[in-house]
């Protein structure tokens, strides 16, 4: 697998009135969609959008739902790149590629090149409020690997 990261994407609408968020019933697996505006000297106004799938598994679950995070949030992801493979109804094979979340940060404020606070599509979200609080103690920010590059 591919390790990626992801900076600044927006979470996606959920799908034809969907919850952006879905909890599997064990509460194990988490998923939902990101979305990222990026460069493309071929697509009208130079900018498209790429739209990936995100899973995370067991503590990745806790860690969405203590941050509370919804349509429109800007986050950041570390993880792995995987691909779902199936046979749809027809019987044609069909791929579709992932993120793994290893870890999930709130990205904070707009994206510089993106002036509409992230309006897009109409299959795109536009940008909310991150929350203020989140329960118990959890702060809504912990950097990736548990410390700080700060810390002394």
């Amino acid at each position: 697998m591919l390790a990626v990261l992801i900076t600044g994407a927006v979470i996606s609408k959920g799908y034809q009135d969907e919850p952006a968020i879905k909890v599997s019933d064990s509460g194990k697996a988490v998923w939902f969609r990101i979305g990222k505006k990026v460069y493309d000297s071929q697509a009208e106004d130079n900018r498209r959008w790429v739209n990936l799938n995100v899973k995370g598994f067991n503590y990745m679950v806790e860690r969405v739902q203590k941050m509370q995070l919804k349509e429109g949030v800007y986050v950041n992801i570390r993880g792995r790149l995987d691909e779902d493979v199936w046979t749809d109804k027809s019987g044609e094979t069909r791929r579709n590629l992932y993120v793994i979340a290893e870890d999930i940060e709130y990205a904070g404020g707009k994206a510089k090149d993106d002036p509409e606070g992230g309006s897009a599509p109409t299959h795109q979200p536009e940008k909310a409020p991150l929350p203020t609080e989140a329960p118990g103690e959890f702060t809504g920010y912990e950097p990736f690997g548990g410390t700080s590059f700060f810390d002394d």
